[in-house]
C-alpha cells in the first residue's frame, strides 16, 4: 500500500515483526506524549489510563498493552517509511470505534448514531518529519487499509483552528487535511472539535 507524496511513503500495518520499528517512531524527538500514551489512551475505560503516567511503570504498561494488542488481535495501526531507506516517519492509530473504549464516554467524540464506523484516533509524527506531508500520507494509507478491512465509513475527530498549534490535541490531525481528504463534518460539540467521516467503497481481494 504506497502514498505518493514528497518524501515518497510507503505505509504497513503494524504487525510483530515490524514492532521494533514503532518503538523507533515512539522513541525519536517530539513524541515523548506517545511514549507515555503509547496510542492505549482511547483504548481503555478506566479513570487513570492517562491521569498517572507520570511514572515510568505506567509507560510501559501501556507498552505492553500496546505490544499484546499487535500480538494477539493484528494490526492497531499503520506505521509509515520513506521509500528511499525504508526508515520509520509516522504512525497513525486507528481500527472499529468500539476498540476505542474511551470514545463512548467523551462529550466531544461519542457516537454519532449507531452505524459500525471505523476510527481515526492518533497521528504520531516525530519532530524532524513533520510539515513534510507525512501525516497525510498516513491518513491516505488508513483510508485504503480501512476500506481493505471491510470498513464501510471512517470516522476522526480533528482540531479545527485558524492558526497553527503545537499542543498536543494536534495529535488528531488539522481539519483542514481531512477536508483535502473528502471527509465531510457530520457533528461538532465543541467550536473546535469538529467529527468527521468518509464514505468508503469496499474493495477486497
Amino acid at each position: 500500500m504506497a502514498t505518493a507524496t514528497t518524501p515518497p511513503l510507503v505505509i504497513r500495518p503494524l504487525t510483530p515483526e515490524r514492532w521494533p520499528d514503532l518503538e523507533a517512531v515512539f522513541g525519536a524527538r517530539g513524541c515523548s506524549v506517545a511514549r507515555r500514551c503509547w496510542c492505549m489512551y482511547y483504548r481503555l475505560s478506566g479513570g487513570d489510563a492517562f491521569g498517572t503516567m507520570q511514572g515510568g511503570a505506567h509507560a510501559q504498561s501501556r507498552k505492553t498493552q500496546l505490544q499484546s494488542l499487535v500480538d494477539t488481535h493484528g494490526a492497531p495501526g499503520l506505521i509509515g517509511y520513506r521509500t528511499t531507506d525504508f526508515a520509520p516517519v509516522g504512525w497513525v492509530s486507528l481500527g472499529p470505534r468500539a476498540d476505542f473504549a474511551r470514545l463512548a464516554r467523551s462529550p466531544v467524540m461519542k457516537a454519532v448514531d449507531d452505524r459500525p464506523v471505523w476510527s481515526i484516533v492518533c497521528f504520531v509524527v516525530p519532530s524532524p518529519h513533520r510539515g513534510q506531508g507525512v501525516a497525510r500520507a498516513l491518513l491516505d494509507g488508513a483510508v485504503e487499509y480501512a476500506r481493505q478491512q471491510g470498513a464501510t465509513t471512517l470516522e476522526a475527530y480533528p482540531v479545527d483552528r485558524a492558526a497553527p498549534s503545537s499542543d498536543e490535541s494536534m495529535w488528531f490531525g488539522a481539519k483542514t487535511m481531512y477536508d483535502r481528504a473528502g471527509f465531510r463534518e457530520v457533528a461538532r460539540r465543541k467550536p473546535e472539535r469538529p467529527v468527521v467521516r468518509l464514505e468508503l467503497e469496499v474493495t477486497r481481494g
